[in-house]
C-alpha cells in the first residue's frame, strides 16, 4: 500500500487515466468493428463511409498516446487493403 502522499495521489490518478484510456480504446475498437462488418458484407459504399471515420479515430488514440504509431499504422493499413480488394 502507498505510503506517501504523492504515492496515493499518483494511485488515484492511475485509476482515473486507466477509465480514461480505456473507454478511448473501446471507441477505436468499435469504429474499426463497423468498418470490418461493412468489409464481411462486401458493401463498399459503408466501407468507404467508415474507414473516413476510423482513420482519425486511429490518429487521436496515437496522439494521446493508448496506441503505438505503428499498431495504429498497420491496422489502417490492413483495412485500406481490405477495402480495395472489394474493388
Amino acid at each position: 500500500m502507498a505510503n506517501t502522499p504523492q504515492a496515493k495521489k499518483r494511485i488515484r490518478r492511475n485509476e482515473r487515466r486507466a477509465e480514461i484510456n480505456g473507454a478511448r480504446v473501446s471507441r477505436i475498437r468499435t469504429f474499426v468493428k463497423k468498418l470490418e462488418t461493412a468489409l464481411a458484407a462486401g458493401d463498399k459504399d459503408a466501407a468507404t463511409t467508415a474507414i473516413a471515420l476510423v482513420q482519425p479515430e486511429l490518429a487521436r488514440g496515437v496522439a494521446k498516446g493508448v496506441i503505438h504509431k505503428n499498431t495504429a499504422a498497420r491496422k489502417f493499413s490492413r483495412l485500406t487493403k481490405r477495402l480495395a480488394a472489394l474493388g
